[in-house]
């Protein structure tokens, strides 16, 4: 059976978009194939703490020595095991200050780990975690995709990095840009996002058939 990785980020429940657009992937998935199986990650109701010494420490390797190590370290397990048991990865990222949600950015910080997501080689390093597709769904108030403002993108272009860092190189991000436009230009975003998410999975149907 294959599996489904759903992380979710916005702090805005039910009124977020990036929310919003991950459940619609979800419905679609599901209704492209009724056996997957679904793991939910919320990253608010759930955070994912902050790194601090004792989370370095254990997660580059050390034997744990104290509680708090030892909880971080568990941690890191608990969500490496979740990504490498995913055929396919959901991620929900709004933008924040030009950039992914703080909690977010603590996820990929609990699985990254070197020897076990990704390695050091002679080449360079390599992704381990290989073999699985993402759907990436990016929230925006602006246009950051082209003109002036895509210089200041550090959204799309740290997660790809992220991802690729750990061998998922096969990615699909969906943009709802111009949020911030005015309702008719926040509608029409939604739609081609919405649009562009069932075209994604259809697309992704006909290869794997």
């Amino acid at each position: 059976m294959s599996t489904v990785l759903v992380i979710a980020s916005s702090v805005l429940g039910v009124s977020s978009v990036s929310n919003q657009l991950i459940e619609e992937t979800v419905t679609r998935l599901r209704s492209q194939d009724p056996q997957l199986r679904f793991v939910f990650r919320n990253l608010i109701r759930s955070p994912v703490p902050h790194l601090d010494e004792d989370a370095v420490t254990a997660l580059r390797g050390a034997e744990p020595t104290n509680h708090a190590q030892l909880t971080a370290l568990n941690l890191s397990n608990d969500l490496i095991a979740e990504l490498q048991a995913a055929d396919t990865i959901v991620i929900g990222a709004p933008m924040y200050n030009f950039g992914m949600p703080s909690t977010l950015k603590a996820w990929f910080d609990y699985v990254l780990r070197a020897g076990i997501t990704f390695r050091y080689s002679e080449s360079g390093p390599e992704g381990l975690v290989k073999g699985k597709r993402a759907i990436v769904i990016l929230s925006r108030g602006g246009l950051y995709s082209e003109g002036t403002a895509q210089a200041l993108d550090s959204q799309e272009p740290h997660l790809r990095n992220l991802l690729a860092f750990i061998g998922i190189t096969d990615v699909t991000f969906i943009r709802a840009e111009k949020l911030a436009f005015g309702p008719e230009a926040r509608e029409q975003a939604i739609d081609a996002a919405r649009q562009q998410i069932g075209e994604t999975i259809r697309e992704a149907c006909r290869r794997a058939a």
